[in-house]
């Protein structure tokens, strides 16, 4: 994987996001960082941090921004990929990209605890 700018958000979802935000209220967090600083965290910033091989995965650039929006809103790790997957404000800072419907938490990984053996 090579490192590569970040997308402009969906035009559907701009559209959305300035209706939703058009000087009624202010925009949330995620929202503002896009539209201020745009990529954050540039994903060359990052290089040595991408895989060379196996199947690609969300930029650490992309994760980075996760990380600061998931603690400037004090959420759990699953709630911050349920904000990436639902929140439209999450979809439009981080723009997910073509068939990218956000993150998904790992599977808590069972192992087989060893039999007890009975005392004689």
């Amino acid at each position: 994987m090579q490192p590569q700018s970040w997308p402009e958000p969906d035009p559907q979802v701009a559209a959305a996001i300035r209706a939703m935000y058009r000087g009624r209220r202010e925009a949330p967090l995620a929202v503002q960082v896009r539209d201020r600083l745009g990529e954050l965290f540039p994903d060359a910033a990052f290089a040595d941090a991408f895989g060379q091989v196996g199947k690609p995965g969300w930029s650490p650039g992309r994760l980075a921004l996760v990380t600061v929006l998931q603690k400037a809103a004090n959420l759990t790790d699953r709630q911050a990929a349920d904000e990436v997957r639902e929140n439209l404000a999450w979809k439009y800072a981080l723009v997910p990209g073509p068939g990218g419907s956000g993150l998904r938490p790992q599977r808590a990984v069972r192992v087989p605890l060893p039999r007890r053996r009975p005392r004689p």
